[in-house]
């Protein structure tokens, strides 16, 4: 596919069943992409070609394809609508310059879209709406679109119309009052465009789309599309909108900056590591160093790997193009080393959003114990390509664990392990993921000035801070004659290593740490020293301090006949949880609350017992709370415990193999 236009890298998100993957598939029919639309009920869409998305019909991994409209070319990412894969979601906002999110006219914002608006929005990313399915008995389209304001807040301005007949929305079509709309949108946010439009100027309509085009690209107006992605409706509208409002990607960059967003595995040619490239080119056969966004220790001593294949993407096809550019999306070859968040070349820093949220730990164990070996690499690999999984072997317990966000994720896992190493596994019951946090202000003190050679010394104070504030670090204060500034940002990065397990097994969360004090030796400081004090002198800190555990909490929309009020909130009530004032209408309630994870694992079943199926229910991760003491678990801690300190230190000056 050859193009010579502007690129547009684009994602597609929406709230599971909003129809995505089926719009996806028509724009690549319109544009020509494809010969004829694939279905995903009948497990044909190019972009659900894994196995089990044909089966299920829905979308577990982002998928990219191309396609060119208007002398355009889009990259476009389909992403996963169901919360369980949306990790996936938020990798993908780091490779995009626009997203286009889209509504059932039907349902309308429903809680996972509230989810994607919010994640958009904290990526500073441009965006149209599509509101789908208008063909569908029930569609409101008109009526939705109106109180998206009031819903999502933000100026929304109408691209195209609803067409009804018989009371029943059928059909699309250019608004009458586009025009006024567009001249509106632009005077809102333009001093000299609503001055000429009072005076009753007549202003070209390419003047009004440029500054219009203006205010999307900074987030300010929302372009909004109706259509049917099925009947092909509104589809032309919605490409036409993506290449006049959306940014184009930025190409002028030379200085070479690539993030590699998405990882998978091909049996024959290995690691593909998906980049997305801010600036400069890349070729087969260029010799490349991966650097992890955060920065880790290890990232010193990564050796260069050569890129051995560039190639494009459709869905399941690849093709080689040997060269990429400045504003392009491509597969790379050859990156063994390669993970989720690297750069190749300049780390550029941007903004992120957290979607997913795994609060489930599980043991997974091989239904033929001589198959052991075989389901740790499987599971590994998969950890490679969704890192939420954070897959640990435990070789002295002979343990794996995994971390999911859900049961349909367990369920994606299996059916991975069978269809691509025809493996099974058995996995233990969910149990709950906690965290903790400083009790007290208290200080870290470690000296590691034995056995030579070696000097470091760090002192840490840690501070608790409110929920939800995660975690603050403050360096810099230390004099560069006591320690040399480069040692501080060693010491930085090792504190963010830190963070994965407290004292009590579990991540460490919502408190301050600032470095106080240090030191180092001209003769005796070598480099990674500061990495083996720093573990040292903040579990000193932690055991100081005390920490206390906090639970998962999630915020639970529910929808029931009245004559089941009584009997929800008694249950809600025995769950350790809490509720808003419930919303009566029409014999049917409204009511939200919050719900510790632990007690509400199997509450759609319970709900559904409770009033006989014929209640609705969405949750959302709602951050972490105390946890009532005794009532939370302790997680025995993996590896080498740094408050261990002789042992770790042979461990980390490779004379100890845990």
């Amino acid at each position: 596919m050859s193009c010579t236009g502007e690129i547009r890298n684009i994602g597609i998100l929406a709230h599971v069943d909003a129809g995505k993957t089926t719009l996806t598939e028509q724009m690549l029919y319109v544009c020509g992409a494809i010969r004829r639309p694939g279905s995903v009920d009948e497990g044909t869409a190019q972009t659900d070609w894994l196995e089990i998305e044909r089966t299920r019909g829905i979308s577990v991994r982002a998928a990219q394809t191309s396609m060119t409209w208007r002398e355009s070319m889009i990259n476009l990412l389909d992403t996963p609508g169901h919360l369980d894969f949306a990790g996936e979601v938020e990798r993908s906002l780091a490779a995009l310059d626009g997203a286009v999110l889209v509504l059932s006219s039907v349902e309308g914002v429903q809680p996972h879209t509230e989810n994607l608006w919010r994640a958009i929005q904290a990526s500073g990313l441009p965006r149209i709406l599509y509101f789908n399915k208008i063909d569908r008995a029930g569609s409101r389209a008109a009526s939705l679109a109106a109180d998206l304001p009031a819903l999502l807040g933000g100026y929304f301005l109408p691209v195209n119309a609803v067409l009804s007949e018989g009371g029943r929305d059928c059909a699309v079509g250019q608004d009458a009052a586009f025009l006024e709309h567009l001249a509106e949108a632009a005077a809102e946010f333009d001093d000299a465009i609503a001055e000429r439009w009072l005076e009753g100027e007549s202003i070209p309509q390419e003047e009004l789309k440029r500054v219009v085009a203006e205010q999307v690209r900074a987030g300010r107006i929302t372009p909004v599309v109706f259509g049917s992605a099925r009947q092909t409706l509104g589809v032309d509208t919605l490409l036409d909108a993506v290449t006049e409002y959306l940014p184009p990607a930025e190409t002028g960059e030379q200085e070479l900056s690539a993030l590699v967003f998405k990882l998978e595995h091909d049996k024959a040619m290995g690691k593909v590591a998906h980049v997305r490239l801010y600036g400069g080119t890349l070729s087969a056969r260029d010799v490349v160093r991966l650097r992890h966004g955060g920065g880790r220790p290890e990232d010193e001593t990564r050796p260069a790997e050569k890129i051995a294949q560039i190639r494009k993407c459709n869905g399941q096809k690849y093709f080689d193009v040997g060269h990429v550019s400045s504003g392009d999306i491509a597969a790379l070859y050859g990156l063994t080393s390669a993970r989720v968040g690297d750069f190749i070349g300049r780390v550029r820093q941007g903004t992120s959003y957290t979607l997913a949220n795994p609060f489930f730990r599980v043991k997974a164990q091989p239904a033929d114990s001589s198959q052991l070996t075989a389901l740790v690499t499987a599971l590994q690999e998969l950890s490679e390509e969704e890192p939420l999984i954070d897959c640990h072997w435990e070789k002295t317990e002979r343990e794996i664990d995994l971390n999911i966000t859900g049961e349909i994720q367990l369920e994606v896992i299996s059916a991975l392990l069978w269809d691509r190493y025809r493996l099974e596994a058995q996995f233990s019951p969910p149990s709950v993921i906690y965290r903790e946090t400083p009790l007290t202000v208290a200080e870290g003190f470690e000296a590691y000035t034995m056995p030579k050679p070696c000097w470091a010394v760090v002192r840490f104070l840690l501070e608790p801070l409110p929920r939800g504030s995660g975690v603050v670090y403050d360096g810099g204060r230390v004099p560069h004659d006591r320690l040399f500034y480069k040692y501080q940002e060693h010491i930085k990065t090792s504190f963010y290593t830190c963070l994965e397990q407290g004292i009590r097994g579990w991540e460490v969360t919502d408190f301050k740490c600032t470095l106080i004090d240090g030191g180092h030796h001209t003769i005796h400081t070598h480099p990674l020293d500061f990495f083996v004090a720093t573990p040292m002198a903040f579990m000193n800190g932690l055991k100081n301090a005390g920490t206390r555990l906090l639970e998962p909490f999630i915020r639970v929309r529910i929808s029931a006949p009245e004559d089941a009020l009584g009997k929800v909130i008694g249950d809600i009530t025995g769950m350790r949880g809490e509720f808003d004032t419930p919303v009566l209408k029409n014999g049917v309630f409204q009511l939200e609350c919050c719900l510790p994870v632990a007690t509400s694992m199997q509450y759609p079943v319970r709900l559904a017992s409770l009033t006989g199926g014929r209640a609705s229910f969405f949750s959302r991760f709602d951050g972490y709370r105390d946890c009532p003491e005794g009532l939370g678990q302790d997680a025995p801690y993996r590896g080498v415990n740094p408050l261990d300190r002789s042992k770790w230190i042979l461990y980390r000056r490779g004379a100890y193999t845990e």
